[in-house]
């Protein structure tokens, strides 16, 4: 019977405590829910005040982040009950405490204005402090995720309030959760900014959330943490008005620290960011005052040991090309061997990169004279040659274009430059692109051609010996007024040579086309300025007076001669007066 009994009286005894510990967690429970509705209904009576705006719009963000904590908390089960109470309790009272603050500005019932502002500013601090204390139990491990509610992405179409909601709902899990949930976070918030830019405004707009992932690319850790935090600053960097909420987030020295030791993806990302960030010449200074300058040289360069890879090098290369417009920068970077560096970049396989090289040399060579001159003896101007001399369909029309470019502004200062570009088979490189070329490095090839036999007698010779002028006289014909322009311009330079006159005019078919430029009936007919100057070389040689005066197309010639236009009056009289020079020379003889 005793025994009996005994048994009874333990199982008493047990259900007695489940009861007492159910009663205890609920407790537990419904405090931390009166907690969260108590903010909630302060948030709502915060819009009320009209004074003090600016406090209250601080502690109303602070307020929405502490409830969100909660509501996050409440989703976990509690190992330890007094930890979490003792704090929901310390919340509660400051609550109460910011209710009674709020009525009193309400109705306008303070005693001082300079004593409300001061409890504002203390409860401010409450409030983070709370907000710390749930972070580090959370991140103590006294509470374990159990079957913690993640908010669900609204939709698209989503109104601004269910966006803001969401991502306050990020935030919380960034500051209080464990690394498991601050990395999921972070993985959600990137792949909302990246399918729905609408959500890069209302990050911003938040405010506390970039000054979050500036914290974790400064001090975390967690390498997949650091990562995702640079792959959402790359983001944001890609809108300009938003460039200087990071900025103001002091992001940059992060940036550079994460380029310095961080991981390839991070240093990849932070890479991508800075060269946005540099856009702005502004915050060159920083960037350099931070030791960015040195650590994206390194990286340009392999001297931070790691291999060179184009979608990290091709950002910092973008990024030093941004800087080069600063004076003192440039000169660092000119003692620190940057030409030799980006003159080898120029031979990468990657489109960007190879881009980005080619345009920092034309960007750093541009008004220095010194510094082309740097370049020349350095290689650059037979890299870029070798660039154009790739045949091969990796190597594509923009790039080829770009060294096009970049030989149009650094070669044609002085002659030596031309002559290296001879010597490195340049002309062959041109004259392929005017014959095969697509339009546009077309178009390029016609500019080079005349800024090359415009400078350099050597080059004349050169581009006469490779045929040029067959090539250039098909272009009269062109449907495009600038390129019919570019190539009468061209070979009016070319055919001021004695040599290349004779052979201009020794084949029937370049005189036929440059003629027919003056029958009326052609659409395409050109600046006839230049198409009189070309005639008038051409005169210089006998073979030529004789084809344009038996030719066809003189009557044409006449007619606008005779309709006072001065050079074709010009090119009659010198025609005329040879041929009676010719007829006194027979009567003569």
């Amino acid at each position: 019977m005793r025994a009996t009994m005994g048994k009874e009286e333990k199982q008493e005894a047990k259900e007695t405590e489940q009861s007492q510990n159910s009663s205890e967690s609920s407790s537990g429970k419904s405090s931390l829910r009166r907690a969260i509705e108590s903010i909630t209904s302060l948030i709502s009576l915060s819009y009320s005040i009209k004074i003090f705006s600016a406090k209250w719009k601080t502690i109303r963000t602070k307020l929405e982040d502490l409830s969100s904590g909660l509501e996050a908390v409440e989703n976990c089960e509690a190992s330890e009950n007094a930890i979490l109470s003792g704090i929901v309790s310390g919340i509660c009272q400051t609550v109460n405490e910011c209710h009674d603050l709020a009525r009193r500005c309400v109705d306008l019932s303070y005693s001082g204005k300079l004593l409300m502002q001061s409890d504002l500013d203390i409860l401010s601090a409450r409030l983070d402090l709370h907000a710390r204390n749930l972070s580090d139990i959370y991140n103590a491990g006294v509470l374990t995720r159990r079957f913690a509610i993640v908010v669900s992405r609204p939709g698209n179409g989503a109104c601004r309030d269910d966006m803001r909601f969401y991502v306050r709902d990020l935030m919380t899990r960034m500051k209080i959760g464990d690394a498991e949930m601050k990395r999921q976070a972070l993985l959600n918030l990137h792949e909302a900014l990246v399918e729905d830019d609408k959500y890069v405004k209302v990050v911003v707009e938040h405010g506390e959330i970039v000054h979050v992932l500036a914290s974790f690319l400064d001090f975390s850790h967690d390498v997949r943490i650091q990562e995702l935090s640079a792959k959402i600053v790359s983001v944001i960097s890609g809108f300009g008005s938003y460039k200087v909420v990071l900025i103001g987030a002091g992001i940059i020295a992060p940036l550079i620290r994460v380029l310095e030791c961080g991981s390839v993806v991070g240093k990849e990302e932070a890479a991508k960011s800075l060269q946005r960030l540099t856009e702005n010449s502004d915050n060159g200074w920083s960037i350099s005052a931070h030791g960015g300058v040195t650590a994206l040289l390194k990286l340009c360069s392999g001297g931070d040991g790691s291999e060179i890879r184009a979608e990290l090098v091709g950002p910092a290369c973008g990024a030093l090309k941004n800087l080069v417009g600063i004076e003192e920068i440039k000169r660092f970077m000119v003692e620190e061997g940057v030409i030799s560096t980006f003159i080898g970049l120029t031979r990468s396989k990657d489109e960007v990169l190879q881009i980005n090289s080619i345009e920092f040399l034309q960007n750093i060579a541009s008004g220095d004279e010194a510094i082309r001159v740097m370049v020349s003896k350095e290689g650059g101007i037979q890299a870029l040659v070798r660039v154009l001399a790739t045949r091969s369909v990796a190597c594509s029309c923009k790039v080829r274009e770009t060294a096009m470019r970049a030989i149009e502004n650094l070669c044609f200062r002085n002659a030596n430059s031309i002559s290296l570009l001879i010597k490195y088979g340049f002309v062959d490189q041109l004259m392929f692109f005017l014959q095969h070329g697509e339009v546009s490095i077309q178009e390029l090839a016609l500019k080079v051609s005349i800024r090359m036999c415009g400078k350099s007698e050597e080059a004349k010779k050169a581009m006469g010996d490779a045929n040029f002028m067959t090539e250039l006289v098909k272009f009269l014909d062109s449907k495009s007024f600038e390129v019919r322009e570019m190539a009468a311009e061209a070979l009016s330079n070319m055919v001021r040579v004695p040599k290349n006159r004779k052979r201009f005019v020794q084949d029937d078919r370049n005189m036929c086309l440059l003629l027919q430029r003056f029958d009326p009936k052609q659409v395409n007919t050109g600046n006839k300025k230049l198409l009189f100057s070309i005639l008038m070389s051409l005169t210089s040689c006998n073979s030529g007076r004789r084809k344009i005066a038996h030719s066809g197309y003189l009557k044409n010639i006449e007619k606008l001669a005779e309709d006072e236009v001065s050079d074709a009056k010009k090119l009659v009289k010198k025609l005329s007066t040879n041929r009676f020079r010719s007829m006194l020379s027979g009567i003569w003889h």
